[in-house]
């Protein structure tokens, strides 16, 4: 089925359950609330220790941890994810270790080929020894050595009831050892794979402290009565949710999750558009002098608004109500959230009313805090410029949107129909149709 397909009559079925993300949530939430109120946690059971607020890098981290781990928990026993068939794996066999032992050790040799190639371009990459990637960079090298040592037993474990146990991993260490045939589409599908959960797992880690900090530390009694400072304090909260559920979902890329990543993006339009909105490259293309930077002598929502309450208490509520859309978006995928990848056909959430509702809502919010028709310097100019600027920003956010489409249109036909049916139901994209249509009503030749 094409994208331009009839519309099929039912929504198609979701390959994520809403409950893992809330579960997520749920935990997160309650380890924020702990962090808070820990001073009086330690003063009431008398606990050893300084009675302060736990707002450190690692508390961030353990968050994260204790957000994956009840995810993960409830995918495997409530929803029973390790039996779907999409995970390649057949519980009911019991290959023997002498069986598999070859193909074990070829994947093994290819993933730490590539985990020590991927440490080397960290090493290589001066950005990540500075700033916020310093905590990344500690955190993975603390991690290698388990890592290494525990995917020895996994491997075999799993290699013993995968249905085809030679994967993208398998052909790698194939072509290195050389033994066997293997095939490069594999070894692509293989670096694809790679490549986006080294790039993307080092940033999301290291944005993990930060807003994490900022919310646990926020007195909301004192900003309760004002609206800039409370809609920027939620919009931390918010943007919180959305790291740390966004980071278990690069870190848990796990067969037996059913979070494995399937494919992805093979085209290069798609890389391009998503590697400018983030780090080292976004700082020269769209940052503080960058080629298309939009924010020259801007104030921002709440100056513009000053003096006028009613105002800034409904763009506050407005601009929340945006960045929640933003968080959901990540929390509906639940484990399964990562650019540039497939990794089944998620239809509920925020995605049963819009295809891409979190660039959507994130353009929005950048339009609706920057205003950047408005400019203290009152040059004509530069409020053209930033407005150009900022509309080539959506436009590369466009771009990114057609080649997720365009991969995804080619991997699944539950995506097809989704596609099709959101032509027809979307909430953007029903109205436009009719819009256009209403416009030449009669139809092309």
């Amino acid at each position: 089925m094409s994208a331009q397909a009839a519309s099929p009559a039912r929504l198609p079925s979701s390959d994520v359950s809403p409950w893992v993300g809330a579960v997520g949530l749920c935990t997160l939430l309650a380890y924020i609330a702990i962090c808070r109120l820990w001073p009086e946690v330690v003063n009431t059971f008398g606990l050893p220790g300084p009675a302060e607020r736990l707002s450190g890098p690692y508390s961030a981290l353990l968050a994260m941890i204790l957000t994956g781990f009840s995810m993960a928990v409830y995918s495997l026993l409530v929803e029973k994810v390790h039996r779907n068939p999409s995970t390649g794996i057949d519980w009911n066999l019991r290959r023997a270790t002498s069986e598999i032992m070859e193909i074990s050790v070829t994947k093994l040799a290819g993933l730490w080929a590539t985990w020590i190639i991927i440490g080397g371009l960290y090493c290589l990459g001066r950005w990540y020894w500075e700033g916020q990637y310093l905590f990344a960079m500690q955190v993975i090298a603390v991690a290698a050595v388990p890592i290494f040592l525990l995917s020895i037993p996994y491997i075999f474990w799993l290699d013993r009831r995968m249905v085809s146990p030679r994967d993208h991993a398998w052909h790698f260490g194939a072509m290195l050892i050389g033994r066997e045939a293997w095939d490069m589409d594999e070894v692509k599908k293989h670096w694809r794979a790679w490549i986006i959960k080294g790039f993307f797992g080092a940033f999301m880690i290291s944005i993990l402290p930060g807003g994490f900090a900022a919310v646990v530390e926020v007195n909301y009694t004192e900003i309760i009565d004002n609206p800039v400072n409370l809609g920027v304090a939620l919009f931390e909260l918010l943007f919180v949710v959305d790291v740390q559920i966004g980071t278990v979902g690069y870190l848990l890329t796990l067969r037996p999750l059913d979070a494995h990543i399937r494919s992805g993006n093979p085209f290069i339009a798609g890389w391009l558009a998503a590697l400018l909105c983030y780090p080292p490259f976004v700082f020269g293309f769209m940052g503080n002098g960058g080629v298309i930077q939009y924010e020259y002598n801007t104030a921002g929502w709440d100056y513009w608004f000053e003096g006028h309450d009613v105002l800034l208490w409904g763009w506050a509520a407005m601009l929340v109500v945006l960045t929640a859309i933003y968080a959901w978006a990540t929390v509906a995928f639940g484990i399964r959230f990562s650019n540039l990848t497939y990794r089944g056909v998620l239809t509920n959430g925020p995605y049963r009313f819009s295809r891409h509702p979190a660039y959507l809502s994130k353009n929005l919010f950048w339009w609706c805090t920057t205003l950047p028709f408005l400019v203290t310097s009152d040059s004509l100019v530069d409020a053209i410029r930033n407005t150009f600027f900022l509309g080539m920003v959506s436009a590369i956010y466009y771009w990114r949107a057609r080649t997720e489409e365009a991969h995804l249109l080619g991997e699944d036909p539950k995506y097809r129909e989704y596609h099709a049916w959101m032509q027809e139901h979307g909430l953007i994209t029903s109205r436009m149709a009719r819009f256009f249509k209403r416009a030449n009503p009669r139809p092309v030749p």
